[in-house]
């Protein structure tokens, strides 16, 4: 309970606000005098897969940020009876990487490709090739060059392109932004500089010029900002887009817009080197400040940064809790049959302690958790698979156990390359994100995985199951 009076705090304007645009729900969240959360609100979206694009609409993006803006001011007058006038401070974060690309008239080109495509394979390579850095594919550099090797008639009229979070930020300041932890994942960042590489921005225009495109690099991509600069100020028109009652005002100054890989490593303090996170959700990425460069490049590991610049290990898999997810609604479905509704809380975390009693080897049973395209094992679209032999022991606990372990599997392979062949070294890691809702369960299965003791914050059993992405 807090000491002090958090109605008039508000009312002063002294309170702090901070949106995420997850993969499965986008999450305000208002923090008090001491840094604690004092209010919240939600609205749960799903991606689409649309002419084989995985892809949120414009109007996906608005109306969800309006929602879950609305969802907090009923919170707020639920708990405190006032509203919201004015604000200390905004922070936006989203999932990371993906493609929106703006002409001229900042008019969206071709609709919203996000982190989960894995249709940039050629790209990748070639990048990859040019720079000797690692360029995944889902990374932004990635999908804008792989539409010039389609010869997508768009591309010509590229303007401006950015990610999610950068893309709501410039629409309620009209700044072209990014924390330099989401530019990490547009474009390679010199973390001396904290800005784009120079060497890899010049290769990439005379890469381009050869192919008829007149346009620099620097002139469409936002520019760089570290943790604390200058990021603008909410506008009167960003106020009425936010807040469609009116009630908010302009002039709330706005934080450099960052990344679910730079508030997954503020969220559990690991920003210094020798630490490490694992955000396991929807998609799933363990990082780990470096002391040191890697040997070499790898297709298993991305180079990002933290949000003041320092250099970070992260490997990223694409699929973690989506099948799983999938699974526990059908025993849901079953309840609901026998007229039972299950509190899903209690029906999770019936399930994954089930797991704990199955078989070492879950009992001979096989499962890929692939919803979407796995680039670290080479898969370009998901197909989830169970399959099982005549004599394997298949039961409830061996039938979890190896739903949860397989959704840290191909995690393990890009872990393993970075723990045991670079050594990297790893004072401590915490686990954050639906999969650790359960005490001890995606914890014990994450400390099997990775081979490292694995810690879980105690706010983490607030958070909701298969939540958190980009």
């Amino acid at each position: 309970m807090a000491n002090y009076d958090v109605k008039g705090f508000i009312e002063e304007g002294k309170a702090v606000l901070g949106i995420e645009f997850g993969s499965t729900r986008i999450k305000a969240v208002l923090i008090g005098k001491d840094n604690e959360p004092i209010a919240q609100g939600a609205h749960d979206w799903e991606n689409r897969l649309e002419n084989g694009i995985w892809t949120y609409s414009k109007e996906d993006i608005w109306t969800g940020l309006q929602d879950c803006y609305a969802d907090m001011l009923k919170d707020v007058k639920a708990q405190y009876d006032t509203e919201i006038s004015s604000l200390a401070a905004i922070g936006f974060s989203a999932m990371m990487h993906g493609y929106l690309a703006f002409d001229k008239n900042d008019e969206l080109l071709v609709p919203f490709r996000t982190w989960r495509n894995t249709i940039t394979e050629k790209a990748s390579e070639e990048l990859s090739e040019l720079f000797g850095f690692h360029i995944p594919q889902r990374w932004s550099i990635a999908h804008l060059y792989q539409a010039m090797l389609n010869k997508e008639d768009h591309v010509k009229d590229v303007n401006y392109f950015t990610t999610l979070a950068g893309y709501v930020h410039w629409k309620l300041t009209g700044k072209k932004v990014l924390g330099v932890g989401e530019a990490s994942g547009m474009f390679p960042i010199d973390s001396e500089t904290i800005d784009y590489d120079a060497k890899m921005v010049a290769q990439f225009d005379e890469l381009i010029a050869e192919k008829g495109y007149d346009f620099k690099l620097l002139d469409i991509i936002p520019d760089v900002l570290g943790a604390g600069d200058d990021a603008g100020v909410l506008t009167d028109e960003g106020a009425k887009l936010l807040d469609v009652s009116g009630t908010l005002k302009g002039g709330i100054p706005m934080c450099p817009p960052e990344g679910d890989a730079g508030t997954g490593m503020v969220a559990t303090n690991s920003v210094a080197v020798r630490t490490g996170n694992v955000s396991a959700g929807t998609s799933v990425f363990a990082m780990v400040v470096l002391e040191k460069p890697l040997s070499k490049a790898y297709d298993a590991i991305d180079l990002v940064t933290t949000p003041s610049g320092e250099a970070v290990a992260m490997v990223h898999c694409n699929n973690c809790t989506s099948d799983l997810n999938a699974w526990v609604n059908i025993f849901k479905e079953f309840s609901i049959a026998f007229g039972i509704e299950p509190d899903m809380n209690k029906l999770f975390g019936t399930l994954y302690n089930k797991a704990l009693e199955g078989d070492a080897d879950c009992g001979g049973l096989l499962a890929y958790n692939y919803f979407s395209g796995e680039h670290i094992t080479g898969f370009e679209e998901g197909r989830p698979l169970f399959v099982r032999t005549p004599d394997s022991n298949f039961n409830l606990a061996n039938f979890m156990r190896v739903h949860l372990f397989t959704a840290l599997g191909a995690l393990k392979t890009g872990c393993d390359i970075l723990l045991k062949e670079e050594q990297v070294k790893v004072d401590n890691i915490t686990g954050h994100g639906g999969l650790f809702k359960t005490k001890g369960v995606g914890q014990s299965i994450l400390a099997a995985a990775m081979n490292a003791p694995v810690s879980v914050m105690k706010q983490q059993v607030k958070a909701e199951h298969g939540e958190l992405h980009s």
